[in-house]
Parts: C-alpha cells; structure tokens; sequence
C-alpha cells in the first residue's frame, strides 16, 4: 500500500486511535484480513464472521509486525477504532485511490469477467506498472483490499465488479472511482436473484452511469454484439467505444477461426490498424474477451501490434477457467470448474467440441462432466435441458451429469435430444463421477468439469490429475 501514517488513516476512515503511542507510525506494508499474510507493517482488518472474529487474533497480528487493527472496537494493542470495518475498509481504499497518479479500470458483466480482467492486466503490464483483482475478489471486500495493494508505482489499476443487485456496482465505483469501464454482456448469471435481464442490464449499467465525461476523459467500453449492452451507451456522459464482431464496432475481429487444438485466432482491427492474434486460451467465447482487452489497451496508448503480441502471448491468471492439462497416458483434463451460467456453459461445451476434433481424428473422446448452474429462479429446468440438449448437438460423446435435481435435469434434455444408452448418465456426486471416469477413460480422451461454484466439482479434476500426475512442462492454458 501507499506509505500511511496511522493517523492519516484514522482520520480517512473517521475512526479513533487507540493504544497508539505515535501516531505518526506508518502503514508500510499491505492491508490483509487473513491473520497469516500479515508482514512487518501491515495492517490487518478485524472482521467478525459468524464462526471467526479477527479480533481474537489483534494480539497474534501485532506480535507478528502488523502496525495496527482496523477494528470495531479496543484490542488491546495499537488499533484505529471505527463503527463499521468493512465500510472503513472502502473508505481507506477510496482515500488512497485519490493519492495514485493511476487510472482505473473497471470491468462487470454476466461471463467472463475474470478472464477479461486477466487478459487486461496481462496486455497493460507490458506499459506500465499494473496491479488487478485476484481471482474473483470483485466484491466490497476483495475491490478495496485489491486498491489497497497499489503502490506509488502503479499506473493502471484494473478492478473486476460484481453485483448481486441494484446499486451494488455503483457502491463499488464510489470506492474506486474508475476513468474506463468496461461492460461485456447481459447473460443469464444470478437471474434468480434479479428476475430478469432488464434488471441485471440496469445493474451492469451503473457502472457506465457513474464514468467521468467525454472531456473528463472518461470512456465506456461495450459489447456492440449485445443489445443490452450496447443500449448502455444512452445511460453514460463518457465517449463510447465499441468492440465485438459487429461491422460497427470500433475494435473489432474478422476472420474468426479455432485451430485444431480449440485456441481461437483472429485478425483485430482497430482504428489505427490491424494485426493478426492467436490465444493460447481455449474456446471462441475468448474473442469477445480479448476484443474488450483490445479496446481498453487502444484507448490507453498502445499500438495494434504492442496489443496483438501482448494477447497472443497472455494465458490464463486464476484457477479453474479452463485450465487444460494433459497428462502423461494422453488424457487432456479441462478444469473449468469455478462457476457456471448458461452462457459459460454452452461457451464450454463448444470449446470441447472444438478441442475433440483433433482429439477423435486419434480415436479420444469428448467427456463432457457437468454440475448445477446455481441461482437461475424458474429459469433453472429450461436452462439445464438446454444444456444437455446442446451437448447432444455439439456431437460430444459422453455426457456426465453429477449431482441432484438440477444434474438429472441435464441427462434429462441431453436423453431426449437423442443421447441414449451409455451415452449419457447420471450421477450422484462428485467421487461417482471420479469413479466411473478412472474405469472408462483412455488415452487421447478430453475431460470438460464445469458447474457452479457451490457444486464443487473442481474435486474431480483434481482426483483425476493425482492418478497420473502430469510432467513438467506439461501444463497449457497456464
């Protein structure tokens, strides 16, 4: 973090100092909530959890090196007292976000959110210092603790924004206020929660709405292949730039091809040129991706080809978005396991059809190993027919379906688009699937795991990577 003295931080987050000697100590180190990360210098947020409270560990943290507790009340060591933690938490990141000489990028939509923010990072690190969100830590804990990792060094700090309801992204952009924001669809993911799309495109939209002006510099970066997101552009004072496949987009992707191996190449073309790209990341739902990355790297000074090389290069960041591993018998894992909606999902299924190809021309098979998609409301049943439906029709061999109700629904759509007999099954849980994989897998075979989060399905990859662990050097997509 950006050096602090305790003092100024009491004073940014309106809290009172206690048991603190000299206020003018400084915050040297990073802001951390997890009692074990704490270096000399930090300091360390006390939150109460329903079965942890980080005001048991004021003591330990301290004896550790941490400066001083952003706590809810006296511990007993150096501490900066304030009413509510986790909004002090914002506060401080909204004060040291003024302090950076950086300019902040923010990305949201349905899918593909971490991927993009990793591509962006990945690209804008090779102009400038970059700092980004881990994994997905888009909410109003991880975003603040991200901001608060930024240095005086920092020139780009590139910020992932989740919402699970109205009013949600803009909290979020009122704590790190960003110059571009980047929106990429309008999708199926927690329509549960919003009941509908008209409403998660409102959500999203907060983010364009709270953008500084055209002449403040401020620019709104949208999917000109999404109706809701394109419509985005009448809600915001900043200049829109467009990007997608579309004829009208600004940046823009012609001449869109998979290679046998399932990795997307295209030609981007921009306003100051174009230049050909080839991903290392897997499946064609990562030209959308890459084209948002495109876009934001164009605004920010870098040239066609600066960007072209910087994505053709970029792999993948966070755990479990298809992580492509083979294994030394020829079996190919793909561990796509972190989350799951619709559109991811069917994104999935296509890059395992697509990574099959070269796969069954040597006698493999396609494995499709699938889980719930959590929160789709009364949209749930439709939604996981259409699923096993589209494996069926994407020709992929085997379909797995683990779990309860919703993974029956999955066999059920997938048996009734024709996929009988050993063709598709279900199964109960995660260690069913593991078992009746070991027994049926073979050499050339690729293996998709994907469900929501809350299914826990990374575990099968996993089991199936321990049997045989992979040699080194083996790893794709990393």
């Amino acid at each position: 973090m950006i050096s602090l003295s305790l003092a100024e931080i009491a004073e940014a987050v309106g809290g009172q100092l206690h048991d603190i000697p000299d206020p003018s100590v400084r915050v040297t180190g990073p802001v951390v909530r997890d009692s074990r990360e704490v270096v000399p210098g930090s300091l360390f947020v006390a939150f109460a959890g329903a079965r942890v409270d980080g005001h048991d560990y004021a003591a330990d943290v301290v004896a550790a090196g941490a400066a001083a507790v952003l706590a809810s009340r006296p511990v007993g060591v150096p501490a900066v007292v304030v009413d509510d933690v986790q909004r002090a938490l914002g506060a401080l990141a909204r004060a040291v976000v003024r302090r950076l000489g950086a300019t902040l990028v923010a990305l949201t939509g349905s899918a593909g959110k971490t991927s993009t923010k990793d591509l962006i990072a990945q690209v804008l690190r090779r102009k400038a210092p970059t700092v980004w969100t881990p994994g997905s830590l888009n909410n109003e804990i991880g975003l603040p603790l991200t901001a608060l990792s930024a240095t005086d060094e920092t020139r780009f700090l590139v910020l992932e924004m989740g919402a699970r309801g109205i009013g949600h992204i803009r909290y979020l952009t009122q704590l790190t206020p960003p110059r571009v924001g980047v929106v990429l669809n309008v999708g199926s993911a927690h329509i549960g929660e919003f009941g509908g799309r008209e409403q998660i495109a409102e959500a999203k939209g907060e983010l364009v709405e709270t953008l500084p002006s055209a002449e403040a510099g401020g620019v709104a970066v949208l999917n000109a292949d999404d109706p809701l997101v394109r419509a985005m552009s009448a809600r915001t004072r900043a200049r829109v730039v467009l990007f997608g496949e579309s004829d009208e987009a600004d940046v823009r992707a012609e001449n869109v091809r998979l290679l046998p191996g399932g990795q997307p190449a295209f030609l981007l073309r921009t306003p100051s040129g174009c230049s050909d790209v080839t991903l290392r990341l897997y499946g064609e739902h990562h030209v959308s991706n890459a084209l948002a990355a495109a876009a934001v790297a164009h605004e920010l000074g870098m040239s066609v080809d600066e960007i072209a090389t910087a994505l053709s290069e970029a792999g993948t960041l966070s755990r479990w978005r298809m992580e492509v591993t083979e294994r030394p018998d020829g079996v190919t894992i793909v561990n796509d396991a972190y989350n799951a909606n619709p559109e991811s999902m069917r994104a999935a299924l296509r890059a395992l059809a697509a990574m099959g190809t070269a796969a069954e021309a040597a006698g493999g098979r396609t494995w499709a190993v699938l889980g719930p998609m959590a929160e789709l409301g009364g949209e749930a049943l439709a939604e996981h027919d259409a699923v096993g439906r589209l494996a069926v029709r994407l020709n992929v061999s085997k379909l797995v379906a683990v779990g309860g109700r919703e993974a029956s629904w999955l066999q059920l759509g997938a048996y009734n688009e024709g996929s009988w007999g050993e063709e598709s099954v279900h199964v109960s849980d995660a260690q069913a699937a593991v078992d009746l994989l070991r027994r049926e897998l073979r050499p050339g075979d690729v293996v998709l795991v994907k469900a929501s989060r809350s299914a826990g399905l990374e575990r099968i990859a996993e089991a199936l990577l321990a049997d045989t662990p992979p040699a080194e050097g083996q790893v794709a997509g990393r």
